[in-house]
């Protein structure tokens, strides 16, 4: 191409210009008379020349690269990050910050001295834990400190089943060193991935209706403040404190070291088979009495639910450890459904690909989603080859708890969870399926292209009072219900438009459910409202379920000068100043 560019130039060198030439020349011309004559002719002529030679040595001294030709123009890009600028994202890539402050001490010592000058310099500390949370309730650019080198099992008691951990401590990591002593946590969230510290504070759960979530776990803990130094929490010590603290959120002091209640490690025998809604109404109250863990995985626009139960292997008969379809039996229908949609949505060539064949379910699901996210049919296929994929994925499997209990989520996703009061486990007051069966309608009558699985899960309820399922009722079980919409492409463009679509989609299920249900969101999972009327809303609903107060008065006692605070926390418990009168 250059070589066919520099040819034409020197054709046009040794050819007389063409007559069609004569008014642009004419228009570059300063002089008021026409051209008259040959010389005239020739210096104009020259002239053009010499712009089109300047664009050739322009062209050959930048020369593009071999690709240029089928790139699109970049008018600009953004320069690299400085150095000791750090970019730190949550888990689905939907909450990020940039910041120069992100320190990491190794010591409870080096944490108070940290604390200590934010405190008299006025400066923001966030705790960020493993900055997992869905809604980024950790993060913030003007500064944040993060435990991962504080991750020591400081003592084991076998005898009372505790252990004493540093809170940077990773879950998995410490049921690894759990297991070396017999013992394991109580329950489990989907994942492994948190930081203790974060996995209390935020009243992380797994589910079981005799269960409680995780902050029920903590017996004890050490808390550095930034006004108070460290001091230490118990049922014995400042238990009104201790409870608050539980669940505080990291807005109280960041937890250095706490004290879990374990129990002996165990095996469970988890069972997975599809049934209706029917069928569920009928054996539910039975279900959730009778089963150690149990949830429901609900499909929109199909009517099936995957029922996943989970008890010891002292409850069951000897069951078949094996599915009646094989591995890629169950997946055949899924990636048969890929393969047709990618001749739709992109070539044949790509539907031929090999790879397919080694893709999970999840990441099939994914990909799927991927090529026409908002498409509300394409999503009801994907949902419809979902539920063949777990009728084909009945059966039994066993394992220690830990194992079990954990759940592949997929990719990145928008996600919004809420817990609600749903009876006593005597008494069950089927609110649960009640709200499921009003949310299948909404999506439904609005034709949301809701993705698959809508989770459901229960739990024991907390003493905790910051958390979603406090209550002073003993036996009060709570459900949470989880909405997603997956975010399966890196397209900024596309992303957006998912973002839309999932906020309308929860937007409809607060104001159709929310109310009249009791329901409030799970703390790493609220999402704070950008218009001021409905943040004024948001603060007022929750002053009706949460101590606000009470909580904002031990921060402003242990945190005066709002170091562990973030704008998502002071939106959501914004402190009123004191007036301070001229004297």
């Amino acid at each position: 191409m250059r070589h066919l560019l520099l040819s034409r130039l020197l054709l046009r060198r040794s050819c007389p210009l063409p007559n069609h030439h004569l008014p642009l020349l004419r228009a570059l011309s300063s002089a008021p008379s026409p051209i008259s004559s040959d010389a005239e002719l020739r210096k104009y002529a020259g002239y053009a020349l010499l712009l089109l030679g300047c664009g050739a040595a322009t062209y050959y001294s930048f020369p593009f690269p071999a690709d240029a030709l089928h790139k699109k123009a970049v008018p600009f890009k953004y320069a690299p990050l400085p150095e000791d600028l750090h970019a730190v994202s949550n888990w689905s890539g939907t909450h990020e910050v940039h910041t120069r402050v992100l320190l990491q001490p190794d010591s409870v010592e080096a944490l108070e001295g940290a604390l200590a000058a934010a405190h008299k310099e006025r400066r923001k500390l966030r705790p960020l834990g493993s900055g997992l949370s869905p809604n980024g309730l950790a993060l913030t650019r003007a500064g944040m400190v993060n435990l991962a080198l504080m991750d020591q099992v400081l003592d084991v008691d076998v005898k009372r089943k505790t252990v004493t951990v540093q809170a940077g401590i990773r879950v998995a990591e410490l049921v690894d060193a759990l297991g070396e002593h017999g013992l394991t946590l109580q329950n489990f969230a989907s994942i492994r991935e948190q930081q203790v510290g974060g996995f209390t504070q935020v009243g992380a759960h797994g589910t079981g209706a005799r269960l409680p979530p995780v902050d029920e776990q903590v017996i004890s803990m050490k808390l550095v403040t930034p006004a108070k130094g460290t001091i230490e929490l118990s049922r014995e010590k400042d238990p009104e404190l201790f409870y608050l603290a539980r669940c505080g959120l990291g807005g109280l002091g960041i937890v250095a070291e706490v004290t879990l209640q374990c129990v002996e490690r165990h095996q469970l025998v988890e069972h997975t088979f599809v049934s209706n809604a029917d069928e569920v109404k009928k054996n539910h109250k039975k279900w959730l009495s009778e089963n150690k863990h149990i949830k429901y995985l609900w499909i929109p626009y199909t009517d099936s639910v995957v029922v996943v139960k989970c008890n010891p292997p002292s409850k069951w008969r000897t069951p078949k450890l094996t599915s009646k379809y094989g591995k890629d039996e169950a997946l055949q229908h899924v990636r048969d459904l890929y393969r047709e949609s990618l001749k739709k949505y992109r070539t044949e060539a790509e539907s031929n690909d090999p790879e397919i064949d080694t893709l999970s379910f999840t990441e099939l699901r994914d990909k799927l989603l991927a090529l026409d996210p908002l498409d509300k049919e394409h999503v009801v296929r994907i949902n419809k080859a979902e539920a063949e994929y777990w009728k084909k994925s009945e059966g039994y499997r066993m394992g220690w708890s830990d194992e079990i209990l954990g759940f592949d989520c997929g990719g990145q996703q928008w996600v919004s969870e809420n817990c609600f009061p749903t009876g006593t486990l005597g008494n069950p007051s089927m609110k649960d399926l009640d709200f499921i069966e009003n949310l299948l309608q909404l999506i439904e009558k609005e034709d949301i292209p809701a993705p698959a699985p809508i989770e459901q899960r229960w739990t024991a309820r907390s003493k905790s009072p910051m958390s979603p399922a406090s209550s002073s009722e003993e036996d009060a079980i709570f459900s949470w219900v989880g909405i997603i919409m997956d975010l399966p492409t890196s397209d900024a463009r596309q992303r957006k438009e998912i973002t839309e679509e999932f906020f309308n989609y929860r937007s409809l299920t607060q104001t159709s459910l929310w109310d009249d249900y009791s329901a409030y969101e799970h703390w790493a999972k609220i999402e704070v409202p950008k218009d001021k009327e409905e943040l004024a809303k948001l603060q007022a609903r929750l002053r009706k379920r949460f101590p606000v107060d009470a909580y904002n008065k031990a921060r402003m006692e242990l945190d005066p000068n709002k170091v562990l605070s973030n704008a998502k926390l002071e939106k959501l418990f914004p402190v009123l100043e004191p007036v301070h009168q001229a004297k």
